[in-house]
């Protein structure tokens, strides 16, 4: 793999960032449309953060400064079909905590009840699920609220 670059979102990658979600699952099966991914992905209370390769992005997190009882919530975490099990993943998780780290002693996310392989993700990087919210976005599903002690 070429090397991997994390930094803020480039003003020309903001499109590209709300297709990529917009076309991956678990926001298919949410229901979120691209004209709402472009909404979040340009509003400027979102911090975008994009893994490249190359000028390539392969994946992204969007996050709230203060999501959750005033501690950052990640919206939306992402890293294209053909760059997972890579540890890109990993990797954006651990420059998006080491960023909220100098501000915050808790970081949050949500993750669907039916998104198996991101709970075992989160977990393997240290998050506990909190709290469940049945029926939230879609019927029959939940979204489990996962929290993490910023050390």
């Amino acid at each position: 793999m070429e090397k991997l670059d994390i930094s803020s979102v480039k003003e020309e990658e903001r499109d590209v960032v709300a297709e990529m979600l917009s076309n991956s699952e678990p926001w298919i099966t949410l229901g979120a449309t691209l004209e709402q991914c472009l909404r979040t992905c340009h509003d400027s209370e979102y911090l975008i953060f994009v893994a490249r390769i190359g000028n390539l992005p392969v994946g992204s997190i969007v996050a709230h400064h203060r999501g959750v009882a005033s501690s950052p919530y990640l919206r939306s975490v992402f890293v294209a079909k053909e760059y997972r099990s890579l540890g890109i993943g990993a990797k954006l998780m651990d420059y998006v905590e080491n960023y909220f780290r100098k501000e915050s002693r808790h970081i949050f996310l949500c993750v669907s009840s039916f998104n198996i392989n991101a709970q075992a993700f989160y977990k393997q990087l240290g998050y506990i699920q909190t709290g469940e919210f049945k029926d939230f976005i879609i019927d029959g599903a939940s979204e489990l609220l996962m929290y993490k002690q910023l050390k």
